[in-house]
């Protein structure tokens, strides 16, 4: 939604690239809420995750669970869409627009994009095969029939962990675009550190969805591997935050302004689930906190408080800016 209204406003084009296809991505929306209502009624009792073989027709004969695979069959034709249009978008306007290339939200909005087109095109793989195995007799996860289930999981998380990235990323983006305003530092450790640290992140976040998988019985050198890269991601986040204290250090804003409240608690909770992640990448210590509430505060930490704080500073940024109102500073400073 950000990125609708943003793309067009910070590239300076009156709308995006491909109307249509975006207003396909948002209709296509409805049915697959409504389709998600109905597995909701019907009952699918397999968990976020869709493991086989849970989610098999043996052991889940609701046709609710079709439902709710239908529903993320077309959420995730939406993104595609959605994902198409804004690097189309993108595209036109770093051609047409040298200026708008030093807009960091443009850069993150633009690594999003990559990201949902790389990933979500395999959980759609396994969505189908999961489909197929269940209403047409296949075998694709059923080990009686030459499959595997543990397949489904490295599809699964394949999507499953760049789609965190997804989340968090226009966060970051919005973060980075506030702090060199505040900064005013026209040197280039701010954005080029921030823009290269975004690319490595989304590098590296494709290539670690194996810590999600550790207690399943992976090879030990594949664990290492995922395990390794796992930590390396601390390196290009561990830039992006103390570039960001580093510009808030040196700006001019007032200590007290309500935006610096925010992006400083951001930072916070943020280096504080980061840390726990650190924890969580060594798969000795992850198979002992497996399912515990340990790794519920690390994923909570990062991404409900991160993404809902970003989402909060946005609208205290550019409240102004889609109202014509002016905030007051008294009440968002008691908020």
């Amino acid at each position: 939604g950000f990125g609708n209204y943003l793309l067009p406003l910070l590239g300076g084009l009156s709308d995006l690239n491909l109307p249509r296809l975006n207003a396909l991505s948002a209709w296509l929306l409805i049915p697959s809420i409504i389709f998600l209502v109905f597995s909701m009624c019907m009952g699918a009792g397999i968990g976020w995750t869709f493991y086989p073989p849970l989610s098999s027709s043996l052991f889940s004969d609701s046709s609710g669970i079709d439902f709710l695979m239908f529903s993320l069959h077309l959420a995730g034709v939406s993104s595609i869409f959605s994902s198409i249009n804004f690097i189309c978008t993108l595209y036109t306007i770093f051609s047409n627009n040298i200026s708008a290339r030093s807009s960091i939200v443009l850069w993150a909005y633009l690594f999003t994009s990559m990201l949902l087109l790389i990933t979500l095109p395999v959980l759609a793989a396994a969505i189908t095969m999961l489909l197929f195995d269940r209403n047409f007799s296949s075998a694709f996860f059923d080990p009686l029939g030459g499959g595997d289930p543990v397949l489904f999981q490295h599809m699964f998380w394949f999507f499953g962990h760049p789609e965190v990235y997804v989340l968090i990323l226009p966060g970051f983006g919005i973060i980075s675009h506030i702090c060199l305003n505040l900064s005013l530092i026209p040197d280039a450790f701010g954005f080029y550190g921030l823009l290269f640290a975004m690319f490595s992140i989304v590098c590296l976040g494709s290539s670690v969805w194996g810590h999600h998988m550790f207690t399943v019985g992976l090879d030990v050198k594949t664990a290492v591997f995922f395990s390794s890269v796992t930590m390396i991601i601390g390196v290009p986040t561990g830039i992006k935050v103390f570039t960001w204290l580093y510009m808030l250090l040196n700006s001019n804003v007032n200590k007290g302004d309500p935006v610096v409240w925010w992006i400083v608690s951001f930072i916070v909770l943020f280096s504080f689930g980061g840390v726990t992640g650190i924890i969580l990448s060594a798969c000795v210590l992850d198979n002992v906190l497996h399912d515990t509430w340990f790794v519920v505060a690390h994923f909570h930490y990062v991404m409900s408080l991160g993404s809902y704080i970003s989402i909060i500073i946005m609208f205290i940024w550019w409240w102004p800016l889609i109202t014509g109102l002016t905030l007051n500073k008294s009440l968002l400073q008691c908020q």
